[in-house]
């Protein structure tokens, strides 16, 4: 009898155990654009990270396969100063930081922040991204080019790539020099036809098949060139066009992808999804509001250094927290809205100026 009872016991933790896993599989099923799908693989070397193209460019409005970025208003408000707001930060030193910031922005010093004030904060920040990353740049070239010519090979730039991805760099280096076959797994291989079409984007004219520093450059970050900035908007559209009429409908870019809901949490997430793209394609995308966005419209959306841009995105930004609807941001609107300009949660922000005084 109590051998039953354990086997009925056991049975039924497994089936628990079952229904959870069905559970979360149900809400997964569609990626729920947040950061953490677009950090680094955490299983990736350190190397694989660095010659790779990042899955995620800070100052972008799209992600990778047409994601939003979640992220791009404290990216843009924060710049290389992001890291420093973290959740779990002291309120009253994050309110302080925000303050500073504040005082930053208000050039006239008027107590608030116009668009234009914004804007010029906007593009301010994104520069400090460009130059992030061309400070970066230099060390990841350097990791790919061994013989420091300055030029890079495709076949140089794949050994090194092969090589972090943990196959023998000297056997793989034998082989391409002897033209020999390269036994690799369909899913590297897949990785390694998307970065060769991706390099040769980025080996400006006259092609000679070599990528110096700069090309390099677009190469991993392509918003640095407009010429892979294109590349980068075809891309987008290749994944996300239907009917392959190479332009977007609000259906198309909402629908992406479309995943099974199992259960009312997944729904939510999806209802959530469709809301967002919708308004976005709507309200900012769509420049003329005909309905289609064309590569030419989301090829500017996606300019980090357009200026038309950065005053929209500054207007949208005031408007979240504008609660007197007088176009301006003051200072305690945008200590109440911290969260969405940081990231972190100031909690009671009233609270926190009384324990400070």
């Amino acid at each position: 009898m109590l051998k039953m009872t354990w086997i009925r016991c056991e049975l039924s933790s497994l089936c628990l155990a079952s229904l959870c896993a069905l559970l979360l599989v149900g809400v997964q099923a569609r990626p729920t654009n947040n950061s953490a799908a677009r950090k680094e693989k955490p299983g990736a070397s350190k190397e694989e990270n660095e010659i790779q193209p990042p899955n995620h460019l800070n100052g972008l409005k799209l992600e990778k396969g047409g994601v939003l970025n979640k992220d791009f208003h404290q990216e843009v408000f924060l710049g290389k100063d992001m890291e420093e707001f973290e959740v779990d930060s002291e309120p009253i030193r994050n309110r302080k930081k925000l303050i500073g910031i504040f005082e930053k922005v208000d050039v006239n010093v008027d107590k608030k922040i116009s668009a234009n004030e914004m804007q010029r904060w906007i593009m301010e920040k994104t520069e400090e991204h460009f130059q992030q990353a061309t400070e970066e740049n230099k060390l990841h070239f350097k990791a790919v080019d061994p013989d420091g010519d300055g030029q890079v090979s495709w076949d140089e730039y794949r050994i090194k790539f092969l090589a972090s991805k943990g196959f023998n760099e000297k056997e793989v280096a034998e082989k391409i020099k002897n033209n020999e076959e390269l036994k690799i797994d369909e899913e590297t291989q897949e990785v390694l036809d998307n970065l060769k079409d991706r390099w040769f984007q980025a080996d400006e004219p006259p092609a000679d098949h070599l990528l110096n520093e700069e090309e390099f450059l677009a190469f991993l970050h392509p918003e640095h060139s407009r010429g892979m900035l294109k590349f980068m908007v075809k891309e987008i559209i290749r994944d996300l066009d239907q009917d392959g009429d190479k332009r977007l409908t609000v259906s198309e870019f909402i629908s992406l992808p479309v995943g099974t809901v199992e259960n009312q949490e997944a729904q939510d997430i999806d209802d959530d999804w469709v809301k967002e793209r919708r308004k976005e394609f709507e309200e900012v995308i769509d420049a003329d509001h005909d309905g289609i966005v064309t590569m030419e419209e989301l090829e500017e959306y996606m300019d980090p250094m357009n200026e038309y841009s950065a005053l929209n995105e500054a207007k949208q930004m005031i408007a979240v927290a504008d609660e007197n609807q007088d176009h301006y941001l003051e200072l305690e609107e945008i200590l109440k809205y911290s969260e969405y300009f940081t990231g972190s949660k100031l909690m009671n922000y009233a609270q926190s100026v009384h324990e400070e005084f």
